[in-house]
């Protein structure tokens, strides 16, 4: 299997430098997508966010960061606006960058993205992967999105309990 994940250079939603080591000493959930997205973005965003709640005391060990793939429409701003909602997950951090710095970090993670005229707009189709991704940065699984909010978060305490 090819490997999942590599070196990024993007910014946060307050406008910040990160990289890679941003998924160093936490479990992370990271997941593409874009702040117009009508369903599967604000839907994967709220039920890793009530999934958090399942994680109890291991809560704070985990984080979410949402990787746009609409770079000119989501800036900083936009995303610090988006991620604000209370029902994703608290700190959630939001990367924006140059479109060929959101092209490298896609292709590291073997995501499809591509933007779709509608009318006098657009949309982004894209691929719609969570990664889990351990406390050094590495590839552990895709979670599982299909099930309910308790099961992601079971998902994610096995992985961190080695399983």
């Amino acid at each position: 299997m090819a490997s999942v994940g590599g070196p990024f250079r993007l910014v946060d939603q307050t406008g910040a430098a990160v990289d890679e080591s941003l998924l160093q000493g936490r479990w992370s959930a990271l997941f593409f997508g874009y702040t117009f997205c009508p369903d599967v973005c604000p839907t994967t965003l709220a039920k890793l966010g009530t999934a958090v709640g399942g994680l109890g005391d291991r809560a704070d060990r985990f984080q979410a960061v949402f990787i746009t793939v609409d770079p000119e429409r989501d800036t900083p701003t936009a995303l610090k606006s988006y991620l604000s909602s209370p029902a994703f997950p608290k700190a959630t951090r939001g990367l924006t960058g140059p479109p060929e710095r959101i092209a490298d970090a896609a292709r590291a993670y073997h995501v499809f993205y591509q933007k779709v005229p509608q009318g006098s707009s657009y949309s982004m189709d894209h691929s719609a992967v969570v990664y889990l991704m351990d406390p050094r940065g590495r590839f552990v699984r895709p979670l599982d999105m299909s099930v309910s909010p308790l099961e992601v978060a079971r998902q994610i305490r096995t992985a961190m309990d080695g399983g």
